[in-house]
């Protein structure tokens, strides 16, 4: 390393590792237990603004939207630290109507999806033939266009609210599981979140980022998911044996070869789909 290098990374590591990061269940296999540690520092948000507090330097890492990383105004790198991603059926990333699929119009859209989004896209395009109005809607407020609408007649939920604040199932007879649908449809897993860094972040910190991170997650997916259940995830109203399953069978959170060429699919697919410009070549942190 020359000096200058050195020099950075020694003023760098003078302060904890910051993470932005979300809350919801489906991270903490990613990032519970990094609290308790020393030189990192945990600075939550809501999902749609993670990138933004990546790219003002407000983080150093964050546990961004897959979609982020062609969507960035500046050349971004990926941790190979973990990700969520799923290779079938997820339970939390879903479409809901209450008319048949092909007569769908407008789909009020979970403003926490970003990635999702795209996916839905791509997935009513390529089996429906559909390219539907998309309009914002918080569903944690219900509200859209500044006004309350409880239950809009398609909308696609991501996250804990699908169980914690699940529409009835008599309201919405037609539903799609947007990562059971894709496996279907391409045969391959989907990744929605990654572990990402801008390009020109010290290198040092990334890979003393890498390494604190890909250890936590090995050790909660090894000895800690029914801790986590317990502590963590019934306490939010998510029924013990539920939320087990889904995070130790729906989920997914290694950093795969084949996960990673589900991840270049998409970013082609969105592509080729103009809902992104010619996709950017993923450059990946060596390890």
């Amino acid at each position: 390393m020359s000096e200058p290098a050195a020099v950075a990374t020694a003023q760098t590591r003078r302060r904890p590792i910051r993470l932005g990061v979300v809350s919801f269940v489906n991270t903490l296999p990613l990032i519970d237990g990094l609290e308790n540690l020393a030189d990192v520092e945990l600075r939550f948000t809501v999902p749609s603004r993670l990138l933004e507090q990546l790219l003002d330097d407000e983080v150093d890492v964050a546990l961004c939207s897959a979609i982020d990383y062609q969507r960035s105004t500046e050349p971004l790198v990926i941790l190979p630290a973990g990700l969520l991603g799923c290779d079938g059926a997820t339970l939390t990333v879903r479409l809901y109507s209450s008319v048949p699929l092909e007569r769908i119009e407008r789909i009020y859209c979970d403003t926490d999806s970003h990635t999702s989004i795209v996916l839905m896209q791509i997935l009513l395009k390529e089996i429906y033939d559909l390219a539907p109005e998309l309009i914002d809607y918080h569903a944690r407020e219900h509200v859209a266009r500044n006004r309350p609408i409880d239950w809009p007649e398609s909308m696609l939920l991501i996250g804990d609210k699908v169980v914690t604040d699940s529409p009835p199932a008599i309201r919405y007879p037609h539903q799609l599981d947007l990562g059971a649908v894709w496996v279907e449809h391409t045969g391959r897993p989907f990744v929605f979140a990654l572990w990402m860094a801008k390009r020109r972040t010290d290198a040092g910190l990334l890979s003393a980022a890498g390494a604190v991170l890909d250890r936590q997650r090995r050790h909660n997916e090894l000895d800690r998911l029914d801790r986590i259940v317990q502590r963590s995830a019934v306490p939010r109203h998510w029924p013990g044996d539920l939320a087990a399953d889904y995070l130790k069978q729906k989920l997914a959170f290694e950093f795969t070869e084949r996960r990673l060429a589900g991840l270049e699919l998409f970013f082609q697919k969105a592509s080729d789909h103009g809902l992104i410009r010619q996709a950017r070549k993923l450059e990946i942190l060596a390890t």
